[in-house]
């Protein structure tokens, strides 16, 4: 018989399944009685605080607040500032012009062709030698004769005049007449010889500001003839010193040089509103020039063309200037002596007076004194008032009518 073999049957137990977690930190799976991660040792009895990270979407909505309430407070500053500058100007009463100004400047050529051709060089000759040169212009014409309006300055003591037009031709040019105080002069020539008259402004319309320009000889005539400067009116009604006299002149910071006297002043339109004939000059002075109102020169012209004779008040006086003191420049006008039965001596005027004023005008100088005394005509009566013994006397004078000086 076979021998049995004893099977002994081994009965298995089952390993009870371990309890697992999972890291509160790394992930990792642990023992759940693991105090502690085994990978990356985090405590897992203490909550994980997690920091909260803002997103792309929050973060532009806080900006976009942020803009916004600048915006706010932006509109509330400019609202505030509006309102404090409305009050302001209208406790001072202050005016704002709104008025729009176009400027549309595409030069003055058109109006410089206007006066060009009427304007001519004035050669001065002592014998047959050129003395000097200046500029003058044809103001107007009769059937016979052109006539050239330039300074007295420029002819001054001149033999023989000749005038150069700008087609290089000359004439020679008789002195209709002239006037030292005024500085006008008036010359003919044969009507022949003039290529263009010049058209006559209107100083009423010009205003402080307004383009002038002018046309002249200046320095060189056989280089710089026929020149053309520009500039603006600076001023009317200027009362200002010419050598031994005062002129009523308009001031304009257009170049002039010597030579241009004599020449036209222009406005944008190309007529003629004066006359250069001096300007200042210094190290310390730029661009003031001189013009005699071209209502003044054509005055004046016209009553020599005419021949009436330019008569000035006399009052039968010699004057001359007296320095205040040492140390001041000022001076006072003394009467040196007095015509006897003179409009002075019949007034009651005095060797030694000091003439202080001509009606209620302070006079400054000598040339001042003749100026103001030429303003009144021949058989006006005017108030002279003298300073005599530190007293102030005022004496009524006729003016008179004689040739000789003041």
């Amino acid at each position: 018989m076979e021998e049995e073999k004893e099977v002994k049957k081994v009965k298995t137990v089952k390993k009870p399944k371990e309890e697992t977690k999972t890291c509160i930190k790394c992930g990792e799976t642990i023992p759940k009685e693991d105090i502690f991660c085994y990978v990356c040792g985090t405590d897992q009895t203490k909550p994980l605080v997690i920091k909260e990270t803002k997103t792309s979407s929050s973060s532009g909505i806080n900006i976009l607040k942020l803009f916004i309430a600048l915006l706010l407070i932006l509109a509330a500053f400019g609202a505030g500032l509006y309102i404090w500058r409305y009050f302001d100007n209208s406790s001072n009463n202050i005016n704002y012009s709104n008025k729009k100004i176009t400027i549309d400047d595409t030069g003055i050529a058109d109006a410089v062709e206007k006066i060009y051709d009427s304007v001519v060089v004035v050669e001065n000759y002592s014998g047959d030698r050129l003395y000097g040169t200046g500029s003058g212009f044809v103001y107007k014409t009769d059937n016979t004769f052109g006539y050239i309006l330039t300074n007295n300055h420029v002819i001054a003591n001149a033999s023989k005049v000749k005038v150069k037009f700008t087609n290089k031709e000359t004439a020679d040019a008789e002195v209709v007449g002239n006037d030292d105080f005024s500085d006008v002069a008036v010359l003919k020539i044969p009507k022949k010889n003039v290529i263009q008259v010049a058209q006559i402004g209107d100083n009423a319309k010009m205003r402080v500001g307004d383009t002038t320009f002018a046309v002249g000889t200046p320095l060189d005539s056989k280089t710089y003839s026929w020149s053309v400067t520009r500039g603006i009116l600076s001023g009317k009604d200027r009362l200002v010193s010419s050598g031994s006299s005062y002129m009523n002149v308009l001031q304009t910071d257009t170049p002039i040089n010597a030579g241009n006297s004599g020449g036209p002043l222009c406005n944008a339109n190309g007529e003629v509103i004066g006359i250069t004939n001096m300007k200042l000059a210094s190290d310390q002075i730029e661009g003031m020039g001189f013009a005699i109102p071209i209502e003044t020169a054509v005055d004046y012209a016209n009553s020599f063309i005419s021949g009436d004779k330019v008569d000035r008040p006399y009052i039968g006086v010699s004057i001359y200037d007296d320095q205040v003191s040492f140390f001041s420049s000022e001076v006072q006008v003394v009467v040196d002596s007095v015509e006897s039965g003179s409009a002075a001596d019949k007034a009651g005027i005095k060797k030694g007076d000091i003439i202080y004023k001509v009606e209620d005008d302070v006079i400054e100088n000598s040339s001042h004194f003749k100026y103001k005394l030429y303003e009144h005509k021949v058989g006006d009566t005017i108030k002279i008032t003298v300073k005599r013994n530190n007293k102030e006397v005022t004496l009524k004078v006729k003016l008179a009518n004689n040739s000789k000086k003041a």
